[in-house]
């Protein structure tokens, strides 16, 4: 868990928005169904000022315009990191991510989205409760 833990430390001061990074977060335990991290990131968004909107319609975000193109972005590449069994990373999401973020915010966003999947894999299995 060590490692897991050292990871948060540099997610926290590695230079991606806070909002982002929340975002993120809520939308990887969505996916994976964890609805401990679920009530978790929720509420950190809601603490970090991120609106009821944008938090209630995360997971229809290609439907609404109210994220922003580097959201957008990050989104769907964090849905397809997660499933990437199931989902390549295309050329073409390749190239745009490289257009949108430097190769370190990459790099740092990548690390975000397996981290969130390994926390929630450990809160599912381990059977963390809903508060």
């Amino acid at each position: 868990m060590l490692p897991l833990q050292e990871l948060n430390i540099y997610i926290k001061q590695c230079g991606l928005p806070t909002g982002l990074v929340e975002l993120i977060k809520i939308r990887v335990s969505q996916l994976n169904g964890c609805a401990y991290c679920l009530q978790l990131h929720t509420k950190e968004a809601r603490e970090q000022g991120e609106s009821e909107q944008r938090i209630y319609l995360l997971s229809a975000w290609r439907e609404v315009s109210f994220y922003t193109e580097h959201e957008q972005a990050a989104l769907e590449w964090a849905e397809v990191l997660t499933f990437i069994s199931e989902n390549n990373v295309t050329d073409q999401l390749f190239k745009r991510m490289r257009q949108l973020f430097q190769e370190k915010e990459l790099a740092d966003l990548s690390a975000l989205i397996g981290l969130i999947n390994s926390w929630n894999r450990f809160a599912i299995s381990f059977k963390y409760l809903y508060p």
